[in-house]
Order: C-alpha cells, then sequence, then structure tokens
C-alpha cells in the first residue's frame, strides 16, 4: 500500500564516508553474516529466496560510485547471483573502477553466508536482510511442509523509510564535545600467512553466560567486555600495563533515536582498564566497566559522538575538498584513532525467528574483517555464538578468553571449521606486470652501466631510463586501470600528453608535445572512447563524465595557441573544434543525463 520508488541514487551516510576510503587487503570492512541449518543447502531455492528478498529491500540493489568531492550509491540493474562459497572469508566486495554489487550470498554445506560491504548497511541492516532471507529460503525449500509466509518487519515501512539518513535526521550542531581520549596498548606479534583471517568460532549456552553476568549485576555485554578485558591483559608485560586496554564498542543508534533505516546508523563507546603494577581481580574490571556503560549509555552521551562527527562532514571548508585529499585524511584519522583502541568487541544482539522456522535451523553466526582483532557476538535462541577474526598467528588471547569462561563455570563448544579448502588465486595478469617491472628496472640499470663504462662522458642512458619509465608507468594505469576502459583512457592521455611536454623540455623545447602531441591525443582518445562505448553499450550516466573531462582538456590546444605557446594553427584549432562540438551534442542531446550526472559527481 505504502511503497514508492527507490532513490536513483543517494548520498553515503556519515558512518559510511570513511569505509571505502580505508578498505584495502588488510581489511575490506566486508562483515558476514551466516545461518547454519540442519540440512544442506538447495542453490535452486535459495536463489528464489534472494530474488525474492531483494524485491523487499532494493535499496541493495546499489553499486559505489566515485565522485568530486564524495563517494555515493548509485541505483543498479545488476540481479545477485547466489554461488557456492569459494573464496576465502569477508573478501573484497568493493573493487576500485568495477561496478559490482555491495553484498553477496553464497552456501557450502549447510550454511547460508550473507557478506556485506560496511558502506552499505551496519549489523542491525544485515540482520533484517538474512532474517528474510532465511525465511524466504524454508518456504522455498519445505514446501510440503505447509510453512507459511510470516511477517518479520512492519508492512507500512516505504523504501524512503529504508534509506533515510539517520545521522542528518538527528544531527545538532550544538552539542559539547568530546574529551581527550589517552592512547590504548597495541596488539603486537607475527602476522598470518600471507594476511589470510584466522577464524576461531565457539558456541555457548546464553543460560549460562546470563546467570554468570548476574552474579556481578551486569549485563552479557558488560560480563564478557571485561573477560575480554582481561584475555588480553594476560598477554602484556608490565612495561606495557601503563597503557589502558580498550575495547570499541559499536552501539545501535536505532535503540537511542527511532529509525526505521537499513543504511549505517551506529556509534560506539571505548570501555578501557588500565591494569596497574597491583593485582586487579576479574570483579575490580567488571564493575568499572559497567561503571563505564552506566555513564556512556545515554541519549545525551551517545549524541556527543555522532554530532561530532556530523560536525566533520558539515564543515564548509572539508566539504569543498577533493575527495582524494578527503581519502587521505580519513586513512590518517583512522589510523590514529586506531590507537585509542586495542581491539572491537560486536555485540549484534538477538537473531529472532518465528517459532514455525526454529526447527529447521541450527544456529547463527557473524564476524568481520578486521585490520588486527576483533570479537563477534549474537545469540539465537539458547545459542550464544561468539567468533574471534585476527591477523595475528597467535591464539593466545582467543585461548585466555575461553579460559577465563571455563573458570567460571561455562563451558565453550567449538565447532569444526566449515569453509570450503582454500583455492590458489590465477594472479596472471598481477605476474606478468611484476615481470614487466622487473625487466624495465633492469633495462634500466644495464642502460646506465654501458654507459658509464663505454661512453661516461655522455648522459645518453638518461634518455633511455626515461623511455623505460615512460613505457613502464603506461603500463601500470593500464594494468590498475584495466576494468574501467574508459578512465584508463583518460590516464593515458594525461600520462602521455604531459609526459612529452616534460620531454620536450628536457630536449631544448621544440614545442612538437603541444602542437602535434597534445591535440592529436585529444581527437585520438574521444574516438576511442566512443568506440568503447558503443561496443559495450555503455549508457549515457556511465560514459557522460569521462566525455565531459576528455572536452575540457581538448580546449587547452587552443587556448595554447592563443597564448602563443603554441605555433602551429590547425592541428590545435580542429581538436578544439571537435571537442566542443562534442561537448555541445552532450548537452543538447542528453541535457537530462549530463546535469544529472554533474549534480551527482559534484554534490557536497
Amino acid at each position: 500500500m505504502f511503497h514508492t520508488k527507490r532513490a536513483y541514487w543517494r548520498k553515503l551516510d556519515n558512518a559510511a564516508k570513511i569505509f571505502p576510503a580505508t578498505s584495502g587487503k588488510r581489511d575490506t570492512r566486508v562483515f558476514r553474516f551466516y545461518c547454519e541449518l540442519h540440512q544442506d543447502v538447495i542453490p535452486e531455492a535459495l536463489q528464489k529466496a534472494l530474488d525474492t528478498t531483494i524485491e523487499k529491500y532494493p535499496v541493495f540493489l546499489s553499486v559505489l560510485r566515485k565522485g568530486f568531492f564524495w563517494y555515493y550509491l548509485e541505483e543498479s540493474s545488476i540481479r545477485p547471483v547466489v554461488k557456492q562459497e569459494s573464496k576465502p572469508p569477508c573478501s573484497d566486495l568493493y573493487i576500485h573502477d568495477k561496478k559490482s554489487l555491495l553484498f553477496d550470498v553464497t552456501y557450502y554445506k549447510k550454511r547460508i553466508n550473507f557478506e556485506v560491504f560496511h558502506a552499505l548497511t551496519d549489523g542491525t541492516g544485515a540482520t533484517q536482510f538474512i532474517r528474510e532471507l532465511v525465511k524466504n529460503y524454508l518456504i522455498e525449500a519445505h514446501a510440503s511442509d505447509g510453512l507459511t509466509d510470516e511477517p518479520l518487519t512492519d508492512s507500512s515501512i516505504t523504501v524512503q523509510d529504508l534509506e533515510d539518513d539517520s545521522f542528518s535526521k538527528y544531527y545538532s550542531p550544538n552539542s559539547k564535545k568530546k574529551t581527550r581520549k589517552v592512547k590504548a596498548f597495541q596488539l603486537h606479534g607475527p602476522g598470518t600467512r600471507d594476511g589470510e583471517l584466522q577464524i576461531t568460532e565457539a558456541t555457548l549456552s546464553v543460560k549460562d553466560v546470563l546467570s554468570k553476568a548476574r552474579e556481578y549485576n551486569v549485563s552479557i555485554t558488560v560480563y564478557l567486555t571485561a573477560v575480554f578485558l582481561c584475555a588480553i591483559h594476560e598477554e602484556m608485560n608490565r612495561f606495557q600495563e601503563h597503557k589502558p586496554v580498550a575495547l570499541m564498542v559499536p552501539l545501535n543508534l536505532r535503540k537511542f533515536f527511532p529509525s526505521d533505516s537499513m543504511l549505517n546508523f551506529f556509534g560506539w563507546i571505548e570501555p578501557y582498564y588500565r591494569f596497574g603494577p597491583g593485582h586487579s581481580s576479574f570483579g575490580d574490571v567488571v564493575q568499572e566497566v559497567k561503571q563505564y556503560f552506566s555513564n556512556e549509555l545515554t541519549k545525551d552521551q551517545v549524541a556527543v559522538r555522532m554530532n561530532e562527527l556530523m560536525g566533520l562532514e558539515r564543515n564548509p571548508i572539508l566539504r569543498i575538498l577533493p575527495l582524494e585529499i578527503k581519502n587521505f585524511g580519513m586513512k590518517l584519522g583512522a589510523r590514529f584513532s586506531g590507537k585509542d583502541v586495542t581491539a572491537v568487541f560486536s555485540n549484534m544482539s538477538v537473531v529472532s525467528m518465528p517459532g514455525q522456522y526454529i526447527p529447521y535451523i541450527k544456529r547463527f553466526g557473524v564476524f568481520t574483517s578486521t585490520p588486527t582483532m576483533e570479537l563477534c557476538m549474537c545469540s539465537f535462541q539458547d545459542q550464544l555464538a561468539l567468533t574471534f577474526t585476527s591477523r595475528f598467528e597467535s591464539r593466545n588471547i582467543e585461548r585466555n578468553f575461553f579460559r577465563i569462561l571455563k573458570e567460571h563455570g561455562i563451558a565453550s563448544e567449538f565447532p569444526e571449521p566449515d569453509f570450503p579448502p582454500r583455492q590458489k588465486e590465477r594472479l596472471v595478469g598481477k605476474r606478468f606486470f611484476q615481470w614487466f617491472t622487473f625487466g624495465s628496472i633492469a633495462a634500466a640499470v644495464i642502460t646506465v652501466m654501458i654507459n658509464m663504462i663505454v661512453t661516461p662522458h655522455l648522459y645518453w642512458s638518461l634518455f633511455a631510463v626515461a623511455g623505460a619509465f615512460s613505457m613502464w608507468l603506461a603500463l601500470a594505469v593500464a594494468f590498475f586501470k584495466r576494468r574501467n576502459l574508459l578512465k584508463n583512457s583518460l590516464w593515458q592521455l594525461f600520462i602521455i600528453t604531459i609526459g612529452c611536454v616534460i620531454w620536450d623540455l628536457c630536449t631544448g623545447w621544440n614545442g612538437w608535445s603541444v602542437d602535434y602531441v597534445l591535440p592529436g591525443m585529444c581527437v585520438l582518445i574521444l574516438a576511442s572512447m566512443i568506440t568503447i562505448t558503443f561496443v559495450q553499450r555503455l549508457k549515457p550516466k556511465d560514459y557522460m563524465v569521462y566525455y565531459v573531462i576528455n572536452a575540457i582538456y581538448g580546449l587547452v590546444p587552443v587556448i595554447l595557441l592563443l597564448a602563443g605557446a603554441a605555433t602551429v594553427r590547425y592541428p590545435s584549432v580542429i581538436c578544439s573544434g571537435i571537442c566542443l562540438l562534442s561537448l555541445a551534442g552532450l548537452v543538447i542531446f542528453n541535457g537530462r543525463d549530463f546535469f544529472s550526472e554533474l549534480g551527482k559527481k559534484f554534490h557536497i
């Protein structure tokens, strides 16, 4: 009744802005929710379930695009396809210059896996999605059992509610500033082989953990936070105890500010404990953590951090900085803020399902990619699923954690790792580029050696080195921008023309670089972009900006001609005329797409 169309494109919410800038091989910013069933997954039924689920949550049909000032999410016609799990858990989902969905649904034996890039949603949104997916799967796979479609959410929620930017909705500029934090103890040690993610899963009884937590008059989250702090402390030496052990604990802001958004809407607190030279009992730790939670988990205190981050985003000076500068700043900020915490503890809370579906489900679980160490938790029925992810070879902290629980009378079960055998990646292109890089360096070194031995009074090897570097740079751009041929073409245009200008200057300036190369390359690249557009059947939104940039760059030759820097008239005039006509054609025949694309790319 209240269903309405989703937005064609939308800005990233406040929390999501940092994820594209800081994602990489060491931390993909991907997290996984999974559901383990009592029977093997039927792929065909899972595909039908996914198709049904995505109709309810079309917000997930988005690709991440790069603007001049910010990233943004754009509606996509790409349809998700269920696959058997083959890649390592939490592998890259956001790949630069590749238009792909930011989530993945896979299966392996009895497990349904839902992985998502954090810029798209948070733990609450992911929980809603996998609950709906599992429900739809069970209805498809067990149709003969008479399962009915029981709603999991309020049917009056619209697509606009799901896409609501709650950070902007609840932002208040009149908020007190956060106090300065103390730098925390940092985890160190040998990393895992190839930097792979080390995963340790365990299940506990919710009743057992809750019973122990009540002995200390605290919640399960406070109790396990204290256990985690003590487990880390056991790996510290006396000289390291001058720094506190601090955990980042994400918070679901929907508990403080009403929201049905599927976008990111979370904050965090950073409980800590300073273990001094004297003995600190577990009771001391848990009571101090309890006091910290009590002080910080108020609406006013939670709003402080949210408003502080929103204030940075809305700073007029920062807003107009180009995206690449923002990315550099966000990477630095993430690195420095990472020194405020030792590890992360994420509680995804209770996963509930209607009674008719419960007999088919064994458990739910969750874990995430991390550059250091993170503990994730969720519960289903009486099963409390805990998963450690780590980039360290040592598992001492995990061992300490579960030993403390055992000493408290809480038994832990460790299910066998249920992941497919890791397949060796095919790195043919990467290997070729490595050999080409080595060959370019070898050619440059050998040339310099011959120059120094045979003709030491001449410096001809400098030209050979410059030539080798130019070839390497052109191939490097072609390799790293291979997923987007239009962007690749623009990079080649800039590199070749600027390189030729530098070469012209270094050889006494004859003007050939601006008289012939610059206008010739502009026309050639424009022709190649038109060819790529027709061959790949690209839509206006996919090629518009690249055409505009090429057209503007193509006006440079006539400007240089008018300024007297270029001396040959006809190449510059022809080039600028063609580029001006291409720009006029874009505006006249695709004006709506032209201004729409400019609005997306240049939103601040």
